[in-house]
């Protein structure tokens, strides 16, 4: 049996003219699903893939967040650690000021006592990493940390050598007039040829008598030909002892700064006069006190 037909006619209202489409049932039938499913399938689709999408953005929007905040966390942890340094090399500055006197004085050690002051440390630019880091944060903490290293070994340098400057006779002990030297001389008592070990400084009787430099007194007492003598121990193999006092101002074991008074001129031991006997030794060597100290 024939199937069915359907005609659809098409008008023209300015024309007045007609246009006859003669359809099957079954393409009729196509033709509506189509235009009927269409839309709707484009709707469905629509509405599973705008969820998807949402949820893409609000993750990428949350990455966003965690990486402004992380890298606001890193410039602050930045700008900390350059104020840091900039204080570090700030008190670096003031701690290499040495005292004149006590810098003239180190000048004039003997090498192997400035060689043991110096710390070992390698330069910043060794302590830099050979490999960079992959972001600008990253290589910037790097630099950073090493400049930091190397501040650490730099002040431990700084340190000691303030050290060795504060530990270096380098003033006169009191004020007075030099009335022998150090070296050979003519013994004072019997006149035969006689190694004097130190300085004898002319003082009135009761004259201060102030250490030269930072250090421990190592002994405080009667010390035969040096009479009342006090010993004091400074460090680097450098020692002082001030001999022939009238009396003492420090005990075994204290500490001492630069200046402090030790006690007091005297003619105590092996003495013609009120004078102080000083010494200063390396490593228990005597040597000539004038190669350290200022000129008064």
């Amino acid at each position: 049996m024939r199937s069915p037909r359907y005609t659809i006619l098409v008008a023209n209202r300015n024309t007045g003219a007609v246009r006859r489409l003669s359809l099957a049932r079954r393409t009729a039938i196509v033709v509506l699903a189509s235009v009927t499913l269409i839309p709707l399938l484009i709707g469905l689709g629509a509405s599973r893939v705008d969820p998807v999408e949402l949820e893409t953005l609000r993750l990428a929007n949350e990455s966003l967040k965690i990486e402004n905040e992380s890298y606001r966390v890193a410039t602050g942890e930045l700008a900390e650690q350059i104020s840091s340094l900039q204080a570090a090399l700030t008190q670096l500055g003031e701690q290499a000021e040495l005292d004149p006197a006590a810098k003239a004085a180190i000048e004039r050690l003997p090498a192997v006592m400035k060689t043991r002051s110096a710390s070992g440390g390698a330069a910043v630019a060794e302590l830099l990493p050979e490999t960079s880091p992959d972001t600008t944060i990253g290589v910037l903490k790097g630099l950073l940390g090493a400049l930091e290293n190397g501040l650490t070994s730099v002040r431990a340098s700084v340190e000691s050598q303030q050290a060795l400057a504060r530990s270096t006779p380098s003033i006169w002990p009191l004020a007075g007039w030099l009335s022998s030297g150090f070296g050979t001389r003519r013994d004072p008592f019997d006149g035969t040829s006689d190694f004097h070990s130190g300085l004898d400084i002319a003082a009135t009787k009761g004259a201060p008598v102030r250490a030269t430099a930072d250090g421990t007194v190592k002994a405080a007492a009667f010390n035969g030909n040096y009479g009342n003598a006090v010993l004091i121990e400074h460090g680097f193999g450098i020692s002082t002892r001030y001999g022939h006092l009238s009396r003492f101002a420090v005990r075994a074991g204290q500490e001492i700064r630069r200046g402090e008074v030790i006690g007091y001129v005297g003619s105590t031991g092996r003495a013609t006069g009120s004078h102080l006997h000083y010494e200063i030794l390396l490593n228990g060597q005597a040597i000539n006190p004038l190669r350290l100290l200022a000129r008064p």
